[in-house]
């Protein structure tokens, strides 16, 4: 069943992509396992995926320090105070959305000797249940984190609302896109938006999402 839907998902990602005018090779699949076992990811990694997502620091520690040879994102929200078990075994932080976030990781880094690339999450849909930033205080955010040294901004991410028609995301992840535009810069492209789960996926990467979460689709 594993090996069927990944191979079914990665048909959809390939269309998605196509139909976008985009190659299919700039989106990524990281698929969130929080749901599953340490065999499991196993299995997963067996197929060839490279990059896997966790949102809870304690119930994945099991996982990160079994299945080491993969690339492990954080993509849930992140508490200061777990900076240091997140940040040795971590490739990218999907969710750094407050200014003592940023200090945190700064600090952990300096202590470690290591950069921290992150994606900024910014709450497009406003909703109160979402972590993130408001769309309006992305520049000024992106201005204070440039001056944290060890802090690599790869691009932006969202959730969108969960909805009964994918297509009523569309909206959401279009104008996380147009902030990336809005935003970027010579010194600073962010090229990465992580946008999409497995209910809106194929949306988002017509959107322009160069990562997409996935699991229920993957794992069931």
């Amino acid at each position: 069943m594993l090996a069927k839907n990944y191979k079914a998902l990665l048909e959809n990602i390939d269309q998605a992509a196509r139909r976008s005018g985009r190659d299919p090779e700039t989106v990524k699949l990281i698929a969130v396992t929080k749901t599953v076992g340490i065999e499991e990811v196993r299995r997963a990694a067996a197929l060839g995926i490279t990059d896997f997502g966790e949102n809870r620091v304690q119930e994945a520690a099991a996982k990160v320090a079994n299945v080491p040879e993969v690339r492990w994102h954080f993509i849930g929200h992140l508490q200061s105070n777990k900076v240091k078990d997140v940040l040795p075994a971590y490739t990218l932080i999907h969710s750094l959305d407050r200014s003592s976030l940023a200090g945190a990781l700064q600090r952990c880094a300096e202590r470690i000797n290591r950069n921290v690339n992150a994606l900024i999450q910014v709450n497009v849909s406003g909703e109160q249940s979402k972590y993130g930033l408001a769309p309006e205080d992305l520049t000024g955010f992106l201005k204070k984190v440039s001056t944290y040294d060890r802090i690599i901004v790869k691009g932006l991410m969202t959730m969108a609302p969960f909805v009964d028609n994918p297509e009523d995301t569309r909206i959401y992840f279009r104008r996380l896109r147009q902030l990336r535009d809005e935003n970027a810069t010579a010194d600073r492209d962010l090229p990465e938006l992580s946008m999409g789960m497995t209910n809106d996926y194929l949306v988002a990467i017509e959107e322009g999402a160069t990562m997409v979460r996935i699991g229920t689709a993957l794992f069931g």
